[in-house]
C-alpha cells in the first residue's frame, strides 16, 4: 500500500534552501519516492489550515517512507532542511488499490 510524506514548511533561509532542493529527490528516488507536489499554489476550501509551501511525497510502502525519512543518504539534506525552515511533517499511509 503507498505511503505519503506530507510537510507543511516555512522557509526561514531561501538561499539555503535552494541548496536542499537541489539535494533532496536523488534520495527521494533512491528510495522508490516522488513528488506528487512541491511548493505549488494552495486554496484552503474548508477550515483555518493555511500551508506555506506543502509537499507530498508518494512511497511504495510506509516502510520505505520511514527509511527514507530516517536514511544516511537524506540526512545531510535533512539537517539542511531543518537549518532553513520550520516543516511539521507526517507519514499516511495511502488506502488500498480496489
Amino acid at each position: 500500500m503507498p505511503a505519503y510524506v506530507i510537510n507543511d514548511m516555512e522557509i526561514t533561509d531561501l538561499s539555503m534552501f535552494e541548496d536542499y532542493k537541489k539535494m533532496s529527490p536523488p534520495t527521494v528516488a533512491q528510495f522508490g519516492g516522488r513528488f506528487l507536489a512541491r511548493g505549488g499554489r494552495t486554496e484552503t476550501v474548508e477550515g483555518d489550515w493555511s500551508p506555506k509551501r506543502l509537499v507530498i511525497l508518494e512511497f511504495p510502502d510506509m516502510e520505505r517512507a520511514l527509511a527514507w525519512v530516517n536514511s544516511a543518504e537524506y540526512a545531510p539534506a535533512r539537517a539542511l532542511r531543518q537549518k532553513s525552515s520550520r516543516s511539521s511533517i507526517i507519514v499516511v499511509e495511502g488506502a488500498p488499490v480496489a
